[in-house]
């Protein structure tokens, strides 16, 4: 369970001293969001993060029983999506979700896409000066996102968006899937499996004024949960607030969160010799553009930009004569062998 990594930063956040692990999917292996567990049977225990790592803010309870309450969170990512995957298993004794309010067993996410910190929420706006609503729908869960996911929800949103930005709950930004056959007051297993796409700016107005969070290799995120646990369904108050963070507040303010690592693909899944690249025009007037290698394996690389010009730099920059949509190859070696990458007009200056 939960193989830590050692953080940079061992005074700072929630998790002081520790990094979480975050699993990197291939693109060909995605979880399906189906409520069940089986995709996820790829993802290294390592990568699990159990109650054992939690401890209840209420102090009810001053460890955890797992004949009572008991939980266990993978966390997953792919390369070229923008999106948190998450597998949520748990057991409960009771399982509370029968009122169609607030009271109901949750498991809270909150996400720093930018590792940016600061209070999120309007009651902690730096500027005290506003008014409630003014801070609310420029402020509130704008730079961080706090996702209030019900445990299971029956006859309402699976999640409150803590934040006008409701528009995240919903496809293209966000999908879920539950499995379970409990009733409410009843002991049983749930799996929730569901994604979330973290913004760096998340606007009240929608997607068209926000930023999505750019995810990449070893990127540092904030990220933390908290299990809401209830109880009793004629009780206002909860049974158990167990938190990953060490900071009570995580939920409002993105400096308490822990660091999660957004990992590289796992040894099993890697291709040993693979030519991978990608360019960006630095200059379109001049045509000079910059090409990126992102391979693996290689020790030596060949580049035929098109034009009769070649490279053998790894991070070579070419200028073009003319106009034109161009067909550019690299061709890698290494121990492993060789390999290759045609993009067929794929760079074209003007």
């Amino acid at each position: 369970m939960a193989q830590l990594l050692q953080s940079q930063n061992p005074s700072g956040g929630g998790c002081p001293g520790t990094v979480f692990k975050i699993f990197q999917f291939p693109a060909n292996m995605i979880p399906a969001i189906d409520g069940k567990a089986d995709d996820w049977n790829i993802v290294p225990d390592d990568y699990a993060v159990g109650i054992d790592r939690m401890h209840d803010d209420t102090g009810k309870h001053p460890a955890p029983d797992p004949a009572y309450l008991n939980v266990k969170v993978k966390v997953g990512w792919v390369k070229g999506l923008n999106r948190l995957y998450f597998l949520y298993q748990a057991y409960d004794k009771y399982w509370d979700f029968a009122r169609p309010d607030l009271h109901n067993d949750t498991f809270e996410i909150v996400v720093d896409g930018d590792l940016s910190g600061g209070p999120l929420i309007a009651e902690q706006h730096p500027n005290q000066d506003l008014s409630f609503a003014d801070a609310f729908f420029s402020f509130q869960s704008v730079h961080a996102q706090n996702y209030h996911i019900f445990t299971p929800a029956e006859g309402k949103d699976w999640t409150m968006m803590w934040g006008p930005q409701q528009w995240l709950k919903e496809l293209p930004y966000s999908n879920h899937a539950y499995n379970y056959d409990f009733r409410p007051g009843q002991p049983g297993n749930l799996t929730l499996e569901f994604w979330i796409t973290p913004f760096d700016y998340a606007a009240a107005e929608g997607p068209l004024r926000s930023v999505e969070s750019k995810l990449y290799e070893n990127k540092l995120i904030g990220l933390s949960w908290a299990v809401i646990d209830y109880n009793d369904v004629n009780k206002n108050g909860n049974d158990g607030f167990w938190n990953l963070s060490n900071q009570h507040k995580m939920y409002g303010n993105a400096s308490y969160l822990c660091e999660f690592r957004l990992m590289p693909l796992e040894p099993q899944f890697r291709k040993a010799i693979d030519a991978q690249w990608s360019f960006t025009v630095v200059d379109m007037d001049r045509r000079v553009v910059a090409f990126k290698d992102l391979s693996a394996g290689a020790t030596s690389w060949k580049w035929d930009f098109g034009d009769g010009e070649t490279s053998t730099e790894q991070n070579p920059i070419h200028q073009y004569k003319q106009a034109d949509r161009y067909t550019v190859i690299l061709d890698i070696s290494g121990p492993a062998g060789t390999s290759r990458l045609s993009k067929v007009w794929g760079v074209n200056v003007k």
